[in-house]
């Protein structure tokens, strides 16, 4: 099995319907982290930079579902919507410690159209 990593750097207030709309479409798990960022446009108060808060949503996919989730949640989450966030993919190379997540990854494939 070859496996894909999601990461999305999303709106705090839209973490959640990320996450569910992710698993829908066949993510099995999910690791977030909470961070801060700034987009195009900066805010400023009193000469200080104004960082907003984002959160970093990761899913370690099997590659057949990396394109499904990515739609599904851009879709769903409004992702193309200024101030939502963005969501990349990059491709694994090695992993260790899914074994126990492999059962469910292979009945979804199972029970799919590739």
């Amino acid at each position: 099995m070859k496996f894909d990593l999601i990461v999305g750097f999303v709106n705090p207030n839209i973490t959640d319907k990320v996450v569910k709309t992710a698993k829908e479409a066949g993510a099995t798990g999910d690791v977030i982290i909470q961070g801060k960022g700034s987009g195009l446009e900066q805010s400023n108060f009193l000469g200080l930079t104004i960082q907003e808060k984002t959160d970093i949503v990761i899913f370690v996919v099997e590659e057949h579902h990396t394109k499904r989730i990515i739609k599904a949640v851009s879709k769903k989450c409004n992702i193309e919507e200024s101030g939502n966030g963005i969501i990349i993919a990059l491709n694994i190379d090695k992993v260790a410690g899914l074994s126990h997540q492999i059962k469910k990854i292979r009945e979804n494939l199972n029970t799919e159209q590739l």
